[in-house]
C-alpha cells in the first residue's frame, strides 16, 4: 500500500475550497493548481498575467520548499489560461523559472479559473531520492 500524506505551508495561500495544497503519494508529489492569489493578504497580486503568472510560481515554490523540493523536481506542469492570447506572455516568465531541462507540460484554455484569475498551474514533482 502506498503511503500518503498532506501538504501545506503557510509560506502559500491556503487552499480557497476543500480540497488539500498538495498530496505526497509515494515518491510523487502533487500540488493543487495555483492561483495568484499573495499569502498575507488574500488577494490577487496588482498587474497582469506577467505578474499573476510570477505570483504562482512563488506559490508553488513555497509549497515544493515545505518539502525540500524546488521547480528543478517539477515532471509535469499544467498551465490553466483565460485567454491564449497571453500564451507569450505567461511563458516569457515561466521559461525565467523553469530553467535548465524543462518539466513535461499542457497548457490550455479554460472558459474560467476560480476567482477569475488569468492563470492557474499545477504541477507533480519527483521526491529526491
Amino acid at each position: 500500500m502506498s503511503q500518503r500524506s498532506v501538504i501545506s505551508s503557510s509560506d502559500a495561500p491556503p487552499a480557497v475550497g476543500p480540497y488539500s495544497q498538495g498530496i505526497k503519494a509515494g515518491s510523487f508529489i502533487f500540488l493543487a493548481g495555483q492561483i495568484p492569489l499573495v499569502r498575507d493578504t488574500g488577494v490577487f497580486v496588482e498587474g497582469g498575467i506577467k505578474e499573476q503568472t510570477t505570483q504562482v510560481i512563488a506559490n508553488i515554490k513555497a509549497l515544493l520548499a515545505s518539502q525540500g523540493l524546488n521547480l528543478s523536481d517539477v515532471v509535469k506542469a499544467t498551465v490553466f489560461l483565460a485567454d491564449m492570447n497571453e500564451f507569450a506572455s505567461m511563458n516569457e516568465v515561466y521559461a525565467q523559472n523553469f530553467t535548465g531541462t524543462p518539466p513535461a507540460r499542457s497548457t490550455v484554455q479554460v472558459a474560467r479559473l476560480p476567482k477569475d484569475a488569468r492563470v492557474e498551474i499545477e504541477v507533480i514533482a519527483q521526491v529526491r531520492s
